[in-house]
Order: structure tokens, then C-alpha cells, then sequence
């Protein structure tokens, strides 16, 4: 089976290279042995922000008006690459 790989598109031209740099080392960090790798990809479209994994979008910026926490981020990711996995104190249980 594939590691899934996650993509960070971001403007260049807003800054947020930076941005996006921080929330993918926090992911490599997290998800060491569940993802393939994190890419970073300039976008070519003024404000961009979208986070996707294998093609998938899980976020975007201009769609929620926000970035994404990092604590949010993570969830987000892990409810995808690893169900089960426990995220500690930054996790946060759905109530059935």
C-alpha cells in the first residue's frame, strides 16, 4: 500500500511560504511513518491556501475564510491517513 502524500499550494506573492513550511514539518513530525512526504507548491493563484492529500482537498483557505490551526490541521489529516491514531492532548474525541 501507498503512503498518502500531502500538498501544501500556497501563494508566494502573500508570504506564506513560511506558513506552509511550519505546518508541514508539524505533519512530518506527527505522521512519520503513516505519509510519503509533504510537497510545497507555489500557486500561480493570488491568495491560495489549499491543503490536499493524494488529490483530495481538506482545506482551503479561501473556501473557510481562515487557515487552519495546526491543531485542526492534524485532526483533519489524521481522520485520513490514520483513523485510529491518537494525537494526545491536542486530540479531540467526536462524540457519538
Amino acid at each position: 500500500m501507498h503512503k498518502p502524500t500531502i500538498t501544501i499550494e500556497y501563494c508566494p506573492k502573500c508570504g506564506w511560504m513560511l506558513r506552509a513550511a511550519y505546518m508541514a514539518q508539524e505533519l512530518l513530525s506527527t505522521f512519520t511513518d503513516e505519509l510519503h512526504g509533504v510537497f510545497l507548491v507555489p500557486s500561480e493563484t493570488g491568495g491560495s491556501y489549499i491543503i490536499s492529500i493524494n488529490g483530495k482537498k481538506v482545506f482551503d483557505r479561501k473556501e473557510k475564510g481562515r487557515f487552519p490551526e495546526i491543531k485542526e490541521l492534524k485532526q483533519l489529516v489524521r481522520d485520513v491517513v490514520s483513523p485510529e491514531k491518537d494525537l494526545g492532548h491536542s486530540d479531540i474525541k467526536k462524540e457519538d
